[in-house]
Parts: structure tokens; C-alpha cells; sequence
């Protein structure tokens, strides 16, 4: 198994596209418990133009999101492929979620994810967000295992 992930890679594995596919790497991979999710934000990113002109910030929601689909795909590239045929990770909860520092345009957000309990197909996993070193947020939240429609 891989130790890493290229947004090719992660392609495969989730159903997100351009513009809302955050992630480009998947990297630092321990089968189904931890992994770095690596978000390039830019200033072209497609949130920066509203949010908010002349000061652009990435939304909070969005850092979340990014967590979501770094844990998305954790579980997908770990669990055996015919578990996973025809399935989707959902998110189904965030518990707690904190914004410390703005995170700007130019820079590599790194979510440093773990998964903490699963159970059937719902698992929880805790996140830490940081910008060269400098924690940016942190999050709690549960996911779910679908059929995929």
C-alpha cells in the first residue's frame, strides 16, 4: 500500500471535482488511522475572489470540508476496493471545530487527520490544521459509509 497520494490518486477514490476537490495530496498515510491532507490555497482558489475582496480569507467551512475529504479519502484508499465499490463517504457531524489564524491565499494547509473510532460504517475522526508549523484550526466530526445512488 501507498504512503501517499497524488490528486490523480485521490481522484479515483472521491466523487469531488474541480472546484470543490480541496485536496491535491495525500501524504504521511497509516493505513485506516492518520494521514496529511495537503489543500494548495492560492489566489486564484475559486473562494477567494468573494471571500472577501481586497482581504481574501478561506471560509471556515471550507477547512472543514477539506478535513472531510482528507478523511474520505484515508478510508477509502485503506479499506479492501469491493468494500468500497459503488460507496461514499459522508460527512455526518462536526462536534467541535476551531478557527485560530485567518488562512490566506498563497500557502500549503496541512490537515493532520486521525481517525479515533470506528464502528460499522460510521467512523469520528479529530483534525489539526496548520500553515508552515502554525496551527490554524482543529476539528472533531463523524462520517458515514453509503451506498453509493
Amino acid at each position: 500500500m501507498k504512503n501517499s497520494l497524488n490528486k490523480d490518486d485521490i481522484i479515483k477514490l472521491l466523487p469531488h471535482r474541480e472546484p470543490m476537490l480541496l485536496i491535491s495530496e495525500l501524504k504521511n498515510i497509516k493505513k485506516l488511522f492518520s494521514a496529511t491532507g495537503v489543500v494548495n490555497v492560492t489566489k486564484e482558489s475559486f473562494f477567494v475572489k468573494g471571500h472577501f475582496p481586497g482581504n481574501p480569507v478561506m471560509p471556515g467551512v471550507l477547512i472543514v470540508e477539506a478535513f472531510g475529504q482528507t478523511a474520505a479519502a484515508l478510508t477509502a484508499h485503506g479499506i479492501d476496493k469491493e468494500t468500497y465499490d459503488n460507496k461514499l463517504v459522508f460527512l455526518m457531524g462536526v462536534e467541535k471545530a476551531r478557527f485560530r489564524s485567518p488562512v490566506i491565499p498563497d500557502c500549503k494547509l496541512e490537515l493532520n487527520i486521525e481517525a479515533i473510532r470506528s464502528h460499522g460504517r460510521v467512523w469520528k475522526y479529530k483534525g489539526e490544521a496548520f500553515v508552515e508549523g502554525k496551527k490554524m484550526a482543529d476539528a472533531i466530526w463523524s462520517a458515514t459509509i453509503v451506498d453509493r445512488k
